[in-house]
């Protein structure tokens, strides 16, 4: 065997350990990057799961403060509504105590405190929920009795109203004539109507005044039914109910939900004084269409209602008091009731206006001149009849326009008149 042979070989058998070697390290290689690749992979699974972990953990920590939030506002609800519920029973108690102030009669002589309290069974009931307050109202009727005593057979009355009894009371038919027209002073362009009523009877066309066309031409204002208001514009005659149809004050309440004290099961009490302001949107021609009408009781918004209005027409006479005109029949309808402080405008006020005009007019209010309002020095006045004279048969007219009322019986029975008293 020669030396080539052997070294050839050796070359060989390197070339083939080589080779070997180099399968190895290629196996080994691919050993070892799929046991990086399988590290890579549960690196990854541990990050998702911990990623997964933490996110649970976040969502259970917002959940807690979420319902650590949820329980102090509702710790803080449950002080706010307790705090409503003790405001509303004192709101309750005071609203209580001002409808006994506006409904109580006031005595017309002076009494001392017993007496006085025996009186009027609201006396007592005042006294019950404020002494105080009950004492001062004791003191101040005592007061105006003694003034009234002092100023009447002078012609001096204070808060004097006019009473009508009605067409069915007693036959008597009387009422109070004008020659108040709306067309005369552009109404259909805008007006307010404020005045104060006495309902004495409620049930069906029940009129406080007005004038009266016919069905489509009207100026008329009173109640429809006993649960009905009634307010004729024109065409339009506004009939709502007081328990469900006059719901557009703010609060979403009725007036019979604003004033519970007013109503019975839906019905108008009789005997309380009711201030009503209807104004109609001031607009520049009646081609301009429909406006907003609206109606507020007591000072509250009870009713919003877009109309158009055109004029009451016709040659019938002017408004009435205590009734209202027709055609054909002349005086139609009465009612029995109290009227005070009616006032007429050619332009329509707001509802800062008609809060203020609540508060500071009309028979319910403390029967001293200087805290009233004299609307003689407000613009747009067009009507104005105070009800103060407290005898004779005239009802002056305070603005400019002179629209005095004279009383009228159209049974001819002028004993069967409408009568001057106090609230």
């Amino acid at each position: 065997m020669s030396l080539e042979y052997i070294q050839r070989q050796q070359r060989y058998f390197e070339k083939q350990r080589q080779l070997e070697a180099e399968k190895e390290a290629a196996r080994v290689a691919k050993i070892e990057a799929e046991v990086r690749r399988q590290e890579e992979i549960a690196a990854h699974k541990r990050y998702l799961l911990e990623r997964q972990e933490a996110e649970r953990l976040r969502q259970k920590h917002i959940q807690k403060k979420e319902k650590l939030v949820e329980q102090k506002w509702d710790n803080q609800l449950d002080t706010l509504l307790a705090q409503i519920e003790h405001r509303a029973q004192k709101d309750n108690r005071l609203e209580e105590m001002r409808t006994i102030i506006q409904n109580r009669e006031p005595s017309l002589q002076e009494l001392d405190w017993v007496s006085w309290l025996l009186s009027d069974p609201l006396n007592e009931k005042l006294a019950d929920l404020d002494l105080e307050r009950a004492m001062e109202m004791f003191k101040r009727d005592n007061l105006m009795a003694k003034r009234r005593h002092g100023t009447r057979g002078k012609g001096k009355y204070i808060d004097s109203v006019l009473s009508f009894t009605g067409d069915t009371a007693s036959g008597a038919e009387e009422h109070v004539t004008t020659d108040f027209n709306p067309d005369t002073y552009n109404l259909n362009l805008g007006f307010t109507v404020s005045y104060w009523v006495r309902p004495d009877e409620v049930g069906t066309n029940m009129f406080a005044f007005g004038r009266k066309h016919n069905n489509s031409q009207r100026f008329v204002f009173g109640i429809s039914q006993a649960n009905k208001i009634h307010i004729g514009t024109g065409a339009n005659k506004l009939t709502g109910t007081w328990d469900n149809g006059l719901d557009d004050n703010p609060s979403g309440q009725t007036a019979a939900e604003l004033f519970p004290s007013l109503f019975d099961d839906g019905d108008l009490k009789t005997g309380n004084w009711l201030h009503f302001v209807v104004t109609y949107a001031d607009r520049d021609s009646t081609s301009e269409g429909s406006v907003a009408r609206i109606v507020y009781l007591n000072g509250e918004l009870i009713r919003t209602q877009n109309i158009n209005w055109s004029s009451t027409g016709g040659s019938t006479g002017g408004m009435y008091f205590g009734a209202r005109n027709l055609t054909t029949v002349g005086y139609n309808f009465g009612w029995a009731c109290g009227l005070s402080e009616v006032a007429i405008f050619n332009t329509a006020k707001d509802a800062d206006w008609v809060t203020n005009v609540y508060n500071n007019n009309g028979p319910r209010q403390p029967r001293t001149r200087s805290k009233k309002i004299d609307f003689r020095n407000q613009s747009g006045l067009v009507g104005y009849w105070k009800f103060n004279e407290g005898r004779g048969t005239t009802v002056k007219d305070y603005s400019e326009n002179g629209n005095h009322g004279t009383f009228a019986a159209i049974s001819g029975d002028t004993t069967a008149l409408p009568a001057w008293g106090v609230r």
